[in-house]
């Protein structure tokens, strides 16, 4: 047994001496410990790399265990978060496969690098990532490629590059169907209220509600746009916002359920009524839609859906399947619920 041991020890001695450390820190970092300096064990990750060692993690044989797959998410108070971690634990109970949460947002968060994070999934022997609406920029998600780590992204805030798998929703036809509703209340006054400027979903629900806007031949008001963050603070801020111009919105689409909720509130402390003097509509179809006060009209994504696609895509990619299409889109549908209602004074 001590002279199958020999080999590793002596690697590892060859990678501490390339690296200018202690063959015991070698021994943290390939283990996965976090309890060595960002700035060593990137020192130790990029001698293991160059030497091509195997960690005892990877030599294992891991046809007899189950596969494992991380899924990262800025955060669990959304409820469009957990809703799509709903879906990808439902497949990946049927499927056989385990799912670590890796949560970035949190105070304590790992602060490894990209190029460390992805080896530590290759020392760790995952099968891939799930990476949910998180702003993953092409060279943050190149180490993880360069690796041949299969990964999917939902809801990219940034468009990702053509080799990396994307599942979303049809975000311009949600817009466009949330506004002709509104419109067809009679409401010409219908301000947007958004996520991201630059988010490629934010974006295609912009141009879906101009579309409709437009179809109608209402004019679109740059006053009446207002971009932000997928939060209630958003909403609570926009809705201030917008109380305070000379010709209130009689209507507001929110582009997440999460901004209208932040509407809803601020509505309740200015005393305006939802839904007689102002209808409001979000997006997403989270649980929070249904239990809001009033109930809230939403175009409804189909979010655990999208959490079973995606795992499905990784699984796929991890069988080196052909993949006929790297973007996966599935359809919205508007839920219409009690915070819309016909605008007040409109000709019916």
């Amino acid at each position: 047994m001590a002279g199958s041991e020999r080999p590793a020890k002596l690697t590892l001695a060859a990678i501490a001496r390339e690296a200018g450390v202690s063959a015991p820190t070698v021994s943290k970092v390939v283990n996965g410990r976090e309890d060595v300096a960002a700035e060593t064990r990137a020192k130790v990750l990029t001698a293991l790399e160059r030497s091509g060692y195997k960690s005892p993690l990877q030599r294992k044989n891991i046809a007899w265990r189950r596969p494992v797959v991380e899924m990262v998410l800025d955060s669990l108070n959304s409820a469009y978060g957990v809703e799509v971690l709903n879906g990808v634990l439902e497949h990946a109970a049927a499927s056989g496969v385990e799912v670590l949460l890796n949560v970035t947002g949190v105070q304590g968060a790992s602060p490894l690098s990209p190029e460390q994070r992805a080896q530590r999934i290759v020392d760790e022997g995952r099968s891939g990532m799930i990476v949910v609406t998180s702003a993953f920029s092409s060279a943050q998600l190149e180490p993880f490629l360069r690796r041949d780590i299969p990964i999917v992204v939902i809801d990219p805030l940034n468009p990702p590059q053509g080799d990396v798998v994307s599942v979303g929703a049809s975000n311009w036809a949600g817009g466009k169907a949330a506004t002709t509703h509104l419109l067809g209340l009679g409401h010409r006054r219908i301000a947007f209220l958004g996520g991201p400027e630059a988010a490629e979903c934010n974006q295609a629900r912009l141009h879906g509600y101009m579309a409709a806007l437009m179809a109608e031949g209402v004019q679109v008001e740059d006053n009446y746009i207002l971009s932000g963050a997928f939060r209630p603070e958003h909403g609570v801020a926009g809705m201030k916002a917008l109380l305070q111009l000379e010709k209130r919105p009689t209507a507001i689409f929110a582009a997440s359920d999460s901004i209208a909720l932040g509407v809803l509130a601020e509505a309740r402390r200015q005393q305006v009524r939802i839904p007689e003097d102002m209808s409001v509509v979000g997006f997403d179809g989270t649980y929070q839609a249904e239990e809001s006060v009033p109930p809230l009209t939403s175009v409804s994504q189909p979010l655990q859906e999208m959490g079973r696609a995606a795992l499905r895509f990784v699984l796929r990619q991890m069988r080196g399947d052909t993949l006929d299409s790297r973007r996966v889109e599935l359809a919205t549908h508007l839920v219409v619920r009690e915070s819309t209602a016909p605008c007040a004074g409109a000709a019916r």
